[in-house]
């Protein structure tokens, strides 16, 4: 999964929204540098990330990409769910999504003295970009692609992932609907447990 659907499966706890957003920045033993409530967050990003990779929507849309993105697939298929998840009126309704996005950033940079460096050197991009708010439109995924790109080793930029999306626009939407409700049940249960303990 992507930041935005990160952050929603955050379900509002800031501490948890800060590890769930930093977790891919953490390596390994690093996650115990961090107060508990974030260290939860940062588990709950690798539990939610499992159990994404392996549900069977996520396969079938990794197969869509597959053949044009190779072993980056499933990268491309997290940014296509927050895409799905920016434009679905069950999460946002009305202006719900630039409400969130703007509470987002605003606990982000609340937490900047324990951000991660490489995380709080993007946070500014992020906000003043509105990459949360901008998942919702065509563009923005266009440019979350271009910057795959720009991370990418053996991959060329090219016009054919982003075709690939838009020529599956369909499927891919489907993909998001079998698996969004799943994903949101698994962390809420996932994260209710750990606050047990």
């Amino acid at each position: 999964m992507n930041y935005l659907a990160h952050a929603t499966l955050s379900f509002n706890n800031d501490p948890v929204l800060v590890g769930n957003m930093t977790s891919d920045y953490i390596k390994g033993k690093q996650k115990f540098d961090f107060p508990d409530d974030i260290q939860k967050g940062i588990m709950l990003h690798r539990m939610i990330d499992t159990y994404t990779d392996t549900h069977t929507a996520t396969k079938e849309a990794v197969k869509i990409f597959k053949p044009v993105a190779g072993n980056y697939a499933p990268v491309f298929t997290d940014v296509v769910y927050d895409h799905f998840l920016a434009k679905d009126q069950n999460e946002f309704p009305g202006n719900g999504l630039e409400i969130f996005a703007e509470k987002t950033y605003s606990v982000l940079h609340s937490y900047s003295y324990l951000l991660p460096e490489r995380f709080k050197a993007m946070l500014p991009y992020m906000s003043s970009q509105n990459w949360l708010l901008n998942y919702r439109n065509k563009s923005g995924i266009e440019s979350s692609f271009n910057n795959i790109f720009k991370r990418a080793k053996y991959l060329e930029k090219n016009e054919v992932v982003f075709n690939c999306f838009n020529e599956n626009y369909e499927l891919l939407q489907k993909c998001y609907s079998d698996f969004f409700p799943d994903v949101k049940m698994f962390a809420r249960e996932a994260l209710s447990k750990m606050m047990e303990h």
